[in-house]
């Protein structure tokens, strides 16, 4: 198994007094539909690291549900924000998934430091920010808000997937699996598919041949 990420940057800024460290993440980015959920998760200053926090995809899902509730009880606060299908198309996928993760901010102020992963974010207003590539495979907190925001994803798929059923979205989470693939060509494009998304543009445009 890969190693588990630390908590040396959140160390640094507990150093110097900033005791209210977030790490942020989201779930979703590549997925055909459904909303970007977006995770923030402040974490108790000099907190012992729960066992088996990693990247979330790293994990199986049931992995994911036990340590999701040990984080839920660890954090000092958890905030999580979606960006809609709608804003997605807007927006762009990568300005969505800042919006969503502003969201999930706002729901824990006030904070220090944000500790976000990817790249540096200039698009958004997120406040005293650090950003760190591969961030959920390094840093503790950030690892902690990958696993809140996958589960959280999840689950609303799995709602999601009774209202659309077909799809394997209680399985795939919206990905482009060809099980999901082959029921868009099946059953079409539901309201929740991103319509900007390449393959949807594909399923639709071929539905377009056959209607006219």
């Amino acid at each position: 198994m890969a190693k588990a990420p630390g908590l040396e940057v959140e160390f640094t800024f507990w150093a110097k007094g900033q005791l209210r460290i977030a790490g942020v993440d989201e779930a979703g980015l590549g997925s055909l539909c459904g909303p970007i959920v977006a995770s923030a998760v402040l974490v108790p200053a000099h907190c012992i690291m729960i066992e088996g926090v990693r990247d979330s995809k790293l994990l199986s899902a049931a992995q994911r549900d036990r340590l999701f509730a040990q984080i839920l009880q660890q954090a000092t606060a958890v905030g999580v924000g979606i960006a809609t299908v709608a804003e997605i198309e807007q927006l762009n996928v990568l300005r969505a998934s800042y919006l969503a993760m502003q969201r999930s901010l706002k729901r824990i102020q006030p904070y220090d430091h944000a500790l976000i992963d990817g790249r540096a974010i200039k698009q958004a207003d997120l406040g005293s920010h650090t950003a760190i590539i591969d961030g959920d495979a390094t840093c503790y907190a950030i690892a902690c808000a990958s696993i809140v925001a996958k589960v959280r994803r999840d689950r609303f798929m799995q709602r999601l997937a009774k209202r659309h059923p077909g799809y394997g979205w209680e399985r795939n989470a919206g990905y482009g699996t060809k099980a999901h693939l082959a029921a868009i060509e099946e059953f079409g494009v539901t309201p929740c598919h991103r319509r900007t998304y390449a393959p949807i543009q594909k399923a639709l445009k071929q539905l377009d041949l056959f209607t006219n």
